[in-house]
């Protein structure tokens, strides 16, 4: 009974798009109270008084705290810890559950109000009075770090977090480039994005005082993370008394990673109030408040030699960090980013010199792809550059400088400059494959033919890797991570033969109940009806690091195998036992132990009940079929592909039509082939988003001037062609499933692909633009070819 590599429709489906799904904000609780958060309309501000008192007596109001309410409690903490490159610890501002003194950006939490409605809780805060003494606010990152900036805060000068690099000593770097024999050269920004998941933050505190107990319920892909955060660090709280239940969550593109103060929050003051708390974000409050992704500005230099081979690449970024440290902040710019910067190619010398800053707005963090994206849209902006700059075709330019293929088995993974070591790739594989599925030749022809009457056509490439599964944690530990980055999964098989399954990582969206009974049902040759998933609740399952960073299938997957290892290993002896044979001489496929050679065998479903029923059972083995295993890799996984995008631009207008996207992906191995396809056409309608339509703009005060859906682009299906995708195979070899991650390749390969097309474009047409800042407007693209 074979299940892997089968596109098998989607389990959990059918609950969802029947109206079925259990998402935090349907939860009722007898006793319910509802939350509402005042929160600053300015950037940056002090605060000189707050009065409360006539919030207090509104109808329906149950208690109202402020900043000095909480005093002793300490804020969130970050998760991953940057030193800078002298070796000084990277500064750490206390990020508060409510602010006491002064607010640091729009949306900052100054006090929180708890009554029987929601409607009621907001009508009392809009009675509340804050007498703000407004301040000048630091919006621009590069701005930012000038002397003379307004301060976030007092102990960060310059409002420098921390100051880092990575590569080869800068002066070999700096050397080789006054070497080369072309240097290409680009400034740019990789903006702001708003993750826009569907279903808003929502989080549930209730206390019961009988048992001395907590119970957070909350839309998270990190249950046990928000656990440990919340206990260890914010409330100390022992973890034994706290449940953390994450049940469906609506998306959440990395944004509901990180513990939030609005978790924490509802858990105190229910215990203030012992009534339970729900608290569930509106629309504007998401876009001010879930962490935000990218916003890069870049400088960065590439240099080459006669025959196009690259020889140095130079970076100097500054990454916004917003007004306080998110969970994962400081490793996103660094270890996320800085560490891909080797990409497909050999560059002999690398040097990345990053500043992380605060600015006065919203916190940023990962986001879909999580720092890959910054350093693909990088490398492959400066090769499509510069062969345009070279006169050389962008797609050989790629292959002259594309690490050789390697398996990782019996040719060793590539050693990168950036610290880090590949498993194994094929890159030249991927690039072949779309540009056979494009029809490049016949494209270069069309699309002079095409100028000739005026017509505007242009294609662009991206060649990308990222990094995924993110551990071993002992690597992670000495990059600055709080926390290791295993998994963990338990197997039990129940006296009947059905099996439950729970596992640490979490489902919002990337088809868990699915994939992983695929897997389960598989290696057992059992119906995957005779399979359940359990997931998403830390009184459940034992413990787990959640989902993010493309882990799920590469980590916890991993963990799932080695737990079924274990009852097949334990299985077989009973089976042994049974058909008084060896354990040497038994076979196991399609749910059952046969003796080699002979008719003899026994199934699944009798083991298992023998293992209940102890009755004729092996001396000296204990009964039970139920086993966990952590699995802790040793090494990240190493996902590829090639991206091509073809456009059309109106030379009146500057509008820029997506006329084709291909994408070839390698993703290791695959379980379900529809669900990593479906994976990667949202990564790439995210990609596209960013190139074309998204981007979180601030004003000069610190106002998101676009935080709605009447203001921010998202992008919609009448944006895109139909894409088309396919895939080549090279098996992760660390890992005993052979797969690498599919949730974040589209997203990080497509961006460049887009503007590269445009900016190809644009040349072929006569006009040498180097760069025009995304999003790709029509305003925007006009300009460029009119200036």
């Amino acid at each position: 009974m074979s299940y892997i590599g089968k596109s098998v429709k989607r389990i959990e489906d059918k609950r969802l798009v029947t109206g079925k799904g259990k998402y935090t904000d349907d939860i009722k609780i007898p006793g319910l109270t509802h939350a509402y958060i005042l929160r600053s309309p300015y950037a940056s501000a002090n605060i000189l008084g707050i009065d409360t008192s006539a919030a207090k007596s509104a109808e329906g109001v149950i208690s109202v705290f402020v900043g000095t309410d909480i005093e002793g409690i300490r804020g969130v903490p970050t998760g991953w810890q940057v030193n800078f490159k002298n070796g000084d610890t990277m500064k750490e501002p206390a990020h508060p559950l409510l602010v006491t003194d002064a607010v640091r950006h729009v949306g900052d939490a100054v006090a929180l109000v708890i009554a029987e409605t929601k409607e009621q809780a907001r009508d009392a805060a809009d009675l509340i009075d804050v007498d703000y003494e407004v301040l000048e606010a630091a919006v621009d990152p590069a701005e930012a770090i000038k002397d003379g900036a307004p301060l976030v805060h007092e102990d960060a000068p310059n409002n420098i977090c921390f100051d880092w690099e990575l590569g080869n000593p800068v002066s070999e770097v700096d050397a080789a480039l006054a070497k080369a024999h072309h240097i290409t050269s680009l400034d740019f920004i990789n903006q702001r994005l708003v993750p826009n998941a569907i279903e808003p933050r929502s989080a549930i505190g209730h206390y019961e005082e009988h048992n001395d107990h907590y119970t957070l319920y909350t839309s998270t892909q990190n249950p046990h993370l928000t656990r440990l955060l919340l206990c260890a660090f914010v409330l100390g709280i022992p973890e034994h008394k706290v449940r953390v239940v994450s049940f469906d969550v609506g998306g959440g593109f990395g944004s509901k990673i990180f513990h939030y103060t609005e978790e924490a929050l509802v858990i105190w003051a229910s215990r203030k109030i012992n009534r339970p708390i729900k608290w569930t974000a509106e629309r504007s409050e998401s876009f001010l408040t879930d962490a935000h992704g990218r916003d890069h500005v870049t400088s960065a230099k590439m240099g080459f030699d006669k025959a196009g081979k690259m020889v140095a690449l130079k970076v100097d970024t500054i990454a916004n960090l917003g007004a306080y440290l998110s969970t994962f902040a400081p490793a996103v710019p660094t270890w996320l980013h800085g560490t891909l910067l080797q990409g497909l190619y050999t560059t002999p010398k690398i040097h990345i010199d990053l500043k992380a800053v605060f600015t006065h707005t919203n916190a940023v963090d990962a986001y879909r792809g999580a720092g890959r994206p910054e350093a693909t849209y990088l490398l492959e902006r400066l090769v499509d550059l510069a062969a345009l700059e070279m006169n050389m075709d962008p797609a050989e330019l790629r292959r002259i400088n594309f690490i050789p293929a390697f398996n990782g088995v019996t040719e060793p993974g590539y050693q990168t400059q950036v610290a880090l070591q590949y498993d194994s790739g094929n890159y030249h594989g991927v690039l072949d494959r779309a540009l056979e599925k494009v029809g490049y030749k016949d494209f270069r022809k069309a699309q002079q033919e095409s100028l000739a009457k005026g017509k505007l056509l242009g294609i662009g490439f991206s060649t990308y890797i990222e990094a995924c599964g993110i551990a071993p944690s002992a690597v992670v530990g000495a990059l600055g991570a709080r926390a290791g980055l295993f998994e963990s999964a338990q197997v039990r098989v129940q006296p009947t033969g059905k099996v439950s399954v729970y596992t640490g990582s979490h489902s919002h969206g990337q088809g868990h109940e699915t994939t992983f009974v695929q897997v389960v049902a598989d290696k057992l040759g059992i119906p995957m009806e005779d399979v359940d998933l359990v997931h998403g609740d830390s009184d459940a399952v034992a413990f787990g690091m959640g989902t993010y960073g493309s882990r799920s299938l590469a980590v916890g997957g991993s963990a799932i195998v080695k737990s079924v290892e274990k009852i097949l290993e334990k299985g077989a002896k009973i089976a042994a036992h049974k058909l008084e044979a060896s354990v040497d001489d038994l076979d196991y496929a399609n749910g059952k132990w046969t003796v080699k050679g002979t008719d003899k065998s026994i199934a699944f479903g009798d083991v298992s009940l023998t293992a209940y029923v102890p009755h004729d059972y092996p001396q000296g083995l204990e009964p039970g079929l139920d086993f966990a295993s952590f699995y802790d890799p040793t090494n990240f996984t190493y996902p590829f592909g090639a991206h091509i995008a073809i456009v059309e631009i109106d030379k009146e207008t500057g509008k820029v039509t997506l006329q084709r996207f291909v994408a070839v992906d390698d993703v290791g191995n695959v379980i379900n082939p529809m669900i990593v396809e479906g994976q990667i056409h949202g990564g790439v309608a995210q990609g596209i988003g960013q190139a074309m339509l998204e981007g979180a703009v601030y004003d000069e005060s610190g106002q998101l001037i676009n935080g709605s859906y009447m203001d921010y682009a998202m992008p919609r299906a009448d944006d895109f062609p139909s894409f088309e995708v396919e895939r080549t195979v090279t098996p992760c070899p660390h890992n005993p499933l052979g797969v690498k991650g599919a949730g974040e390749a589209g997203t990080i390969g497509s961006t460049p692909a887009v503007v590269n097309a445009v900016i190809d474009a644009l040349w072929k047409a006569g006009f040498k633009v180097k760069d025009i800042k995304m999003p790709l407007t029509p305003e925007r693209v006009w300009t460029a070819m009119n200036n």
